[in-house]
């Protein structure tokens, strides 16, 4: 008598833990609709434990809507929240808020046919609580590599927050600026970050101080740039 074993799956669901290649990565993912978050780095698959307000889901809103009001003063720019980003063929990050210039205003990155951002955003923000560890190893090294330009990292257990810049083959720490204590990015002119507001949720201070970046003739010019770039379809 012949037995026939009926296949549980005929696709493996992810695993924490799991190293695969981002097609496999992906396959997977596809696999599982109700699957919320996931994320390939340096191929091996991470998959989050419960999420908390006070230490995430709060501080996250914080910097989505900081990047959300600098989208909205910089058309050419765009931001992406939980967005999943095809780094390399071996990362692929759900990172927490992105903003990139789009590609028909120059930007380097590619909208692939399903939709998804293909290459390195200009730069990547991490609210970083039981994360602090892969944020500031695995994913650091990963984004280094792939020239991702700024690399920020609110690190809310510490009550601090990193800001790196792509120089030269490596990262280093954007300082604060000595004359007012913002931090300000040079890939966007006048995207201006107050840390101490930010790090005690003040986000009134945030926007604050971004209001501020936002009417420096930096951006001003920035703006025209962007403008000038623009593909028109």
């Amino acid at each position: 008598m012949t037995i026939t074993m009926t296949p549980i799956s005929a696709i493996p669901p992810l695993q924490n833990g799991d190293q695969l290649t981002r097609d496999e990565f992906e396959r997977r993912y596809h696999a599982m609709p109700g699957l919320k978050w996931a994320e390939l780095i340096e191929g091996v698959v991470y998959m989050p434990s419960p999420v908390s307000h006070e230490f995430h889901g709060g501080p996250h809103v914080d910097v989505a809507a900081w990047l959300g009001v600098y989208r909205a003063s910089t058309p050419g720019a765009d931001a992406g929240d939980n967005s999943t980003v095809r780094l390399d063929t071996d990362n692929e990050p759900q990172t927490d808020v992105i903003l990139f210039v789009r590609p028909d205003h120059g930007g380097r990155v590619v909208i692939d046919h399903d939709g998804y951002i293909a290459g390195s955003p200009d730069l990547v923000a991490e609210v970083s609580a039981s994360s602090a560890s892969l944020d500031l190893n695995k994913k650091l090294h990963a984004y280094r590599r792939n020239r991702v330009t700024e690399y920020l990292v609110w690190r809310v257990y510490d009550a601090a927050v990193d800001w790196f810049v792509f120089r030269d083959g490596r990262f280093d720490q954007l300082p604060p600026d000595p004359a007012d204590g913002l931090m300000k990015s040079e890939a966007f002119p006048g995207l201006w970050l107050d840390p101490a507001a930010l790090v005690r949720r003040d986000l009134g201070g945030v926007l604050a101080a971004l209001t501020r970046g936002l009417g420096s003739s930096a951006h001003a010019a920035f703006v025209a740039r962007l403008a000038a770039r623009r593909i028109t379809p």
